[in-house]
C-alpha cells in the first residue's frame, strides 16, 4: 500500500520515476527496432515514387507498349547485340502500335522508347528485391515490432500483385482494338501504386512513435476532423484515378483552354466513340468527357479541401493544424499546376510535375488524417 500523500505534492515526479524504461507495460517485451524499419520503409518510399515518375514518363513518351512480353526473371536482361535489338524490334513490328501509329518509326527510335520502358520494368524489379532482402533481414534479425510482421508482408504481396496488373495493362494494348493500353486498367494500376505508396507513409508515421504513446494520443483525436480528412483523402485518391483516365487517353492535350472548354461549359461530342461501343465507355475513351470529370473532380477536391482546412484550424493541437494548412497549401499549388498543365496543353515536364504534385497531395493529406487520429499533445510547460 502507498503512504500518504500530500495535496500539495507534485504527482508527475513519481509518475515519471515509476514509468518503466521501456515506454510503458504496453511496450514491454515488443523488442523491435522501429527505426531500422522505417529506413527501410523510407528506402521503399523513395523508390516507389522514382517508380511513378518513370512510370508517367513511359506513358507520356507513348513506350509503354515497346515491350511485348512479360518475363519476369529473364526480361531483366536488355537486349546485347544487334541480333537481339532486331528480334526485338520484329516483335514490336507485329503491334497494333506499330502497324497503325509508327510504321515509319526506326530501329534507333524504337531503342528510345524500349528504354524508357525497360527501366520502368527494371526499377520494378529493384523495388521487389528491396522489400524482399530488408522484410527477410528485418525478420530474421527480428527487428520488426510484434505485430507488424503482418502488415509489412502485405506490403510485398501487394507489390507482386500490382506487377501482374502491369503486365494486364501492357497486354490490353496488343489486341487490336486500340493502339494504347486501356485507360482503365491504367487507372488500377496507377491506383494500387498510390494504395502501396500511401500504405508506406502511414507506417512511417506510425513507427516514428511509441506504440504506448499511440494508444494514448488515440484518446485525444478529433473524430469529426477524422472523418472530414478520410473523406478528403478518398476525394483525392478518385481524383488520381481520374487524372490517370485523362494520361491514357492523352486527354489533357483536348482542350487546351480554362476555365471553358473550347467555347463551352461542357464539351462538345462528349459521347461520341471514333470506333463505337456503348455511351459508357464515351467515360473512359472520349478525351473531352474524361478531362472535364477530372476538372469537376478537381474543383470538389478543391472546395472540400478547404473546407476540412478551416474546420481543422479550430483543432486544440498545433501540430494537427500545421499539417492540415500543409495539406491545404498543397493543394492550392496542384490545382494551380493542373490548370497550367491544362492550357498548355500537357507538355511531358509539366505534365510530369503535375503527377509529383498528386504524390505530394496524396502523403499530405494522410499524414494531416495521421495527425488528426494520432495527436500530437502540445506541452503546456513550454508554452507549445
Amino acid at each position: 500500500m502507498t503512504g500518504r500523500r500530500s495535496i500539495f505534492e507534485e504527482v508527475g515526479a513519481d509518475a515519471k520515476r515509476a514509468a518503466p524504461a521501456g515506454g510503458g507495460l504496453i511496450d514491454a517485451g515488443r523488442g523491435g527496432d522501429r527505426r531500422a524499419v522505417r529506413i527501410w520503409l523510407a528506402l521503399l518510399f523513395g523508390l516507389l515514387v522514382a517508380m511513378i515518375a518513370v512510370g508517367g514518363l513511359t506513358r507520356l513518351t507513348d513506350s509503354g507498349l515497346s515491350i511485348t512480353e512479360w518475363r519476369p526473371v529473364s526480361g531483366a536482361l536488355p537486349p546485347l547485340n544487334a541480333a537481339d535489338w532486331e528480334a526485338e524490334f520484329a516483335k514490336y513490328q507485329a503491334s497494333p502500335e506499330y502497324r497503325l501509329q509508327n510504321s515509319r518509326m526506326s530501329l534507333e527510335e524504337f531503342k528510345s522508347i524500349y528504354w524508357w520502358e525497360w527501366g520502368h520494368r527494371q526499377l520494378g524489379r529493384l523495388i521487389g528485391l528491396v522489400w524482399a532482402a530488408g522484410f527477410v533481414f528485418l525478420w530474421a534479425s527480428r527487428r520488426i515490432p510484434a505485430g507488424w510482421t503482418g502488415r509489412l508482408l502485405g506490403l510485398g504481396l501487394l507489390g507482386g500483385l500490382q506487377g501482374a496488373i502491369g503486365w494486364w495493362m501492357v497486354s490490353s494494348g496488343l489486341t487490336g482494338r486500340m493502339v494504347d493500353v486501356a485507360s482503365y486498367r491504367l487507372a488500377i494500376h496507377l491506383g494500387i501504386a498510390f494504395v502501396i505508396l500511401g500504405l508506406i507513409a502511414w507506417y512511417a508515421l506510425s513507427l516514428a512513435r511509441r506504440e504506448s504513446d499511440l494508444l494514448q494520443a488515440r484518446r485525444l483525436r478529433e473524430a469529426r476532423l477524422v472523418r472530414l480528412a478520410t473523406g478528403l483523402m478518398h476525394l483525392v485518391f478518385l481524383q488520381i484515378l481520374f487524372g490517370a483516365l485523362v494520361a491514357g487517353i492523352d486527354a489533357g492535350r483536348a482542350f487546351p483552354t480554362w476555365p471553358l472548354m473550347g467555347e463551352s461549359f461542357f464539351p462538345a461530342d462528349a459521347f461520341y466513340l471514333p470506333a463505337g461501343g456503348p455511351a459508357v465507355l464515351a467515360f473512359f475513351e472520349n478525351p473531352g468527357l474524361v478531362q472535364f470529370v477530372h476538372r469537376m473532380t478537381g474543383y470538389l477536391v478543391f472546395a472540400f479541401g478547404l473546407h476540412v482546412w478551416l474546420r481543422a484550424r479550430r483543432s486544440a493541437h498545433p501540430a494537427t493544424r500545421g499539417a492540415f494548412a500543409l495539406a491545404a497549401a498543397v493543394l492550392v499549388v496542384q490545382v494551380v499546376l493542373g490548370i497550367v498543365t491544362v492550357v498548355h496543353a500537357a507538355p511531358l515536364t509539366l505534365a510530369l510535375i503535375h503527377q509529383l504534385g498528386a504524390i505530394a497531395l496524396w502523403v499530405a493529406v494522410i499524414r494531416a488524417r495521421h495527425r488528426a487520429l494520432y495527436p500530437v499533445a502540445a506541452s503546456i510547460r513550454s508554452g507549445r
